[in-house]
């Protein structure tokens, strides 16, 4: 399956903004939150993909991409969020329970001889990771001012 070039039948948007987290455990929804709020706004141009985690068989996702836009919560970031851009780094994340975006482009590069398209990570403020609860209000303000961050940068390329 990762090896060569697998024919992708369906229309490949050149963006895709991909998130990550689990909607149970506070602000790790922040994740799953953009992606819901995305899709209701039907960015043109733009697939939006969610997910637990990141995995190996995310790399067919990166098919055809002119762009990614990885998206997940951080305990560490500066608040609001942070924006960087990102290069493939063969960092062992891909042997653990939790693949980075970096180990993904590096798997994605290696697996199909291509190279990555341009990526980034938007990393949103996230301060409770407890299981059972709701966001908090201070992420959901910080997730709300990196969507207006995204939304732009989305609009600026297209």
């Amino acid at each position: 399956m990762l090896a060569g070039h697998p024919v992708n039948t369906n229309t490949t948007k050149p963006t895709l903004v991909f998130t990550w987290g689990n909607p149970s455990r506070g602000d790790d929804a922040i994740g799953p939150e953009i992606y819901r709020l995305l899709t209701d706004r039907k960015p043109e141009q733009v697939d939006v993909l969610t997910d637990f985690q990141l995995q190996i068989e995310h790399t067919q996702d990166l098919l055809d991409r002119q762009r990614v836009i990885f998206v997940d919560a951080s305990m560490t970031c500066p608040e609001p969020y942070e924006y960087t851009s990102i290069q493939p780094d063969h960092d062992m994340s891909f042997t653990t329970h939790a693949m980075s975006p970096c180990a993904l482009l590096w798997l994605f590069q290696s697996a199909y001889r291509l190279p990555v398209p341009d990526s980034c990570l938007l990393t949103v403020r996230g301060y409770q990771f407890d299981l059972g609860k709701p966001i908090s209000e201070r992420a959901y303000k910080n997730m709300l001012q990196s969507i207006d961050h995204l939304e732009a940068v989305i609009r600026q390329n297209h």
